[in-house]
């Protein structure tokens, strides 16, 4: 047994590199290892579990944290390959929420719980929250059941109990400040419910195991022995009240070994603090920092661009990340007229490149900031008939705050769409539960009419409720009576103004600023931005459909395409960059890099906002294996308008040795000065030869409908629209009283403009 011990850990420490070995075999003290992107991280932890293992620590005597069950289940599988499948059964490895929660079970009686507590999901905790807000009689537009709840968690997190908040005049004061001085009572009267009901929300699992080692130091000293070795993944990502409980159980025997990258901390919104691994060093001082550098993942190019950017954060530990991979292509900055040629142009390189060199859909990922940035990138992806699929969350148009604006607008345009009555009668709440729909139901069915017809006469059709609900069912029934009235005079775009005002939709969001909150808000302004486009567009093309029926005809057939029927079907991913965070493809493209939207507006007003912003764009770029495409748009449609916008300042972060900057000016994907293939190509080939010697005209002057620019206009001008981008005038046409431009833009294929409506520039004027 001992014969074999000695001939296996070679074996085992011959399949690292040297500085990954070097942190394997360091178990005598603290150690700290920082792990750049695609640096083998993961196997670093594994590896050196199975090398404490082979020197013979029992697996009992292993704690190993991570932050997700995945990651628990993929690390003790590739121990169970290394050491065998039953030393690696008797770690105690797996979420931090789940070992203590294992713990608490066992010493409940302490902290005055039985062992049999429930443990409160998310959904329950809110629901909770609610209640109480209720009870209290407290107005849940100002005191936001979600804004609640985030506050509650941040204070558990902060290891902040009800009676520390409540005798916190700073914190009081700030409740008050904002409107809400009853949440350290709602707080109070929250953790009393769950303490009465035995039950934990997952919070109380940091927030407890905390004040158990706190107050029974007999436990903190069992537990202390019982974990001889500490090991933490992604330890940049760990809160004070994570931080805290791996400090106490190593603060005497000091073998703990943290693994992260403090160069991918990009989670301070959920409560994670950057400082436990900045200052790691200064909470145990003998600690060895091994650095893992080189990255197996991505080509030398989208290593440097990288590197480059992020040595601009001042907040960091040093490292040099390098890659023995092949250099690569440089990674590719576009900038767009607008994001609706963003999306054409993103669309267009992945199918030209799976057209090319037969690359499978699911080598690309597009990574956005925000969430409501995907809906230009579906539509585009869905016109060239591309697959794709979110990661980690829903189709634009199937996200909860979008089904319920659009049930308003079913029920405004089809009063007999039952389904779209019962999404929105009681939503936002206005009192209506579902016994009074059950009530409206069983009239309809006895009658034989549509739940509209009985709301809009209940005397008639004897339904009986009280008066009270009475009084909020004939307030709903007025309400989408004047939005109908509305109907028959304003555009899509304007009734859905009015009805996200007059329904509360809006303010049920806008009031909400926790980042669920602002996600949604997020969301119901970009489907204003679709509709605002649907309305301009059609008319700038001639078409005159622009109602609320027709925007829900065009909405209704993307929606059909995404109960997708070919599951089989290699896919785009799509999903924002915290979401990316861990994965890797082949082909990456970053997208939105402007100001206000990456880095985002918000995190300018923290100190460290824009430092964690750049890291987040550093997560973005290093999850690219072989190419890293960036795009920003000139122009981006915000609140109805199209306005202009500035490219992000980390652009400029990065070395422009490791950048192509190229643009749609002159042709998507083309370096300046190059021509691009097909149609574009040869005919400003064509023009180049015939006006070689002349100096184009360029007009800066503004578009204005029925201006002398647009009268003017003339076949082989070359205009610039804020939304399609560039193209050249192939034919006008007039038609009645109407002039019509016929234009092929390069990214947007061939376009016919209202010139009354057409929103352009002449950029080179023919002779």
């Amino acid at each position: 047994m001992q014969e074999a011990k000695k001939d296996s850990v070679p074996d085992l420490l011959g399949q690292l590199n040297e500085a990954q070995r070097k942190a394997v075999e360091f178990c005598d003290g603290p150690s700290l290892v920082i792990a750049g992107a695609g640096s083998g991280k993961t196997r670093v932890l594994t590896y050196k579990v199975a090398y404490l293992l082979e020197q013979g620590l029992p697996p009992y005597y292993i704690l190993a944290l991570t932050f997700t069950n995945k990651a628990a289940r993929e690390m003790k599988r590739r121990i169970a390959d290394l050491v065998g499948e039953k030393r690696a059964r008797g770690l105690w490895m797996g979420t931090f929420h789940s070992i203590f929660a294992r713990i608490l079970r066992s010493e409940a009686e302490a902290i005055g719980y039985q062992s049999n507590f429930t443990i409160y999901d998310a959904g329950d905790s809110l629901n909770l929250v609610r209640l109480i807000i209720k009870e209290m009689g407290l107005d849940d537009k100002r005191y936001r059941p979600g804004g609640v709840h985030s506050q509650i968690s941040r204070a558990k997190n902060n290891l902040i109990t009800p009676a520390m908040y409540a005798s916190n005049p700073e914190i009081v004061q700030h409740d008050r400040a904002t409107g809400r001085p009853n949440l350290f009572e709602i707080y109070q009267r929250y953790q009393s419910r769950l303490k009465q009901a035995n039950c934990m929300d997952f919070d109380d699992l940091l927030m407890q195991t905390n004040l158990l080692f706190r107050d029974h130091e007999e436990l903190l000293e069992k537990y202390r022995n019982r974990f001889q070795y500490i090991l933490v993944d992604e330890y940049q990502d760990t809160n004070s009240a994570q931080h805290r409980i791996v400090r106490q159980l190593a603060e005497i025997h000091h073998r703990v070994c943290v693994v992260g990258d403090d160069a991918q901390s990009i989670y301070s919104f959920r409560g994670a603090n950057i400082d436990n691994i900045l200052t790691f060093q200064a909470t145990f001082p003998n600690t060895r920092v091994f650095k893992l550098e080189q990255n197996y993942r991505s080509t030398r190019n989208i290593v440097n661009a990288a590197n480059s950017l992020i040595k601009k954060n001042t907040e960091q530990i040093y490292k040099e990340v390098f890659s023995k991979n092949e250099e690569g292509e440089k990674v590719e900055v576009i900038e767009t007229f607008s994001d609706f040629e963003e999306g054409l142009v993103v669309a267009n390189k992945i199918a030209r490149k799976r057209l090319e060199e037969h690359v499978p859909y699911s080598d690309f990922a597009i990574l956005y900031r925000t969430n409501a940035q995907s809906r230009v990138f579906e539509e585009s992806l869905r016109k060239k008939n591309i697959p794709y699929r979110i990661y980690g969350g829903l189709s634009f148009y199937n996200r909860k705050e979008i089904k319920d604006a659009i049930g308003y607008f079913r029920l405004i345009v089809n009063t007999g769409d039952e389904e779209a009555f019962r999404r929105v009668v009681n939503y936002p709440k206005r009192g209506i539960g579902d016994t009074t729909v059950g009530k409206i139901t069983a009239a309809a069915q006895q009658h034989g009419v549509s739940l509209w017809e009985v709301l809009s006469s209940p005397l008639e059709y004897n339904l009986k409720v009280n008066k009270g609900t009475a009084n909020r069912l004939a307030a709903f029934q007025e309400l989408i009576s004047d939005f109908i009235e509305k109907n028959d005079k304003l555009n899509a775009f304007e009734l859905a103004q009015e009805v996200i005002k007059g329904s509360g939709i809006g303010s049920e969001a806008y009031n909400d600023l926790s980042p669920e909150g602002v996600s949604r808000e997020q969301n119901i302004q970009e489907l204003l931005n679709a509709m605002s486009e649907f309305v301009s567009t059609r008319l700038e093309e001639g078409n005159e459909e622009v109602s609320l029926v027709d925007f829900l005809s065009e909405v209704s057939l993307l929606s059909d395409q995404d109960t997708d029927k070919e599951a089989e079907l290699e896919k785009v991913t799509m999903m924002t960059v915290h979401a990316a965070k861990g994965l890797e493809f082949n082909h990456v493209f970053v997208v939105g890099m402007e100001e206000d939207l990456f880095p985002s507006g918000m995190a300018l007003w923290e100190p460290r906002g824009v430092e964690e912003e750049r890291r987040l764009f550093y997560v973005a770029i290093t999850r690219a294996k072989k190419t890293c495409t960036i795009t920003h748009a000139r122009s981006r449609y915000r609140n109805g308008t199209t306005q202009p916008a500035k490219k992000s300042r980390f652009l400029q972060d990065i070395n422009p040795r490791f950048l192509s900057m190229n643009d749609t000016r002159v042709g998507s994907n083309t370096k300046r000065g190059e021509t691009n293939d097909g149609f574009w190509g040869s005919l400003r080939a064509q023009r180049q030869q015939r006006y070689q010697k002349m100096t184009p005209v360029v007009s800066t002057a503004p578009s204005k409908p029925l201006s002398k620019e647009a009268q003017a206009l003339k076949k082989d001008d070359v205009i610039e629209h804020e939304r399609f981008g560039r193209g050249v005038v192939t034919s006008i046409e007039m038609s009645g009283n109407d002039r019509r431009a016929f234009v092929e833009f390069e990214s947007a294929g061939r376009k016919q403009l209202l010139l009354k409506f057409a929103r352009f520039k002449i950029i080179e004027s023919s002779p």
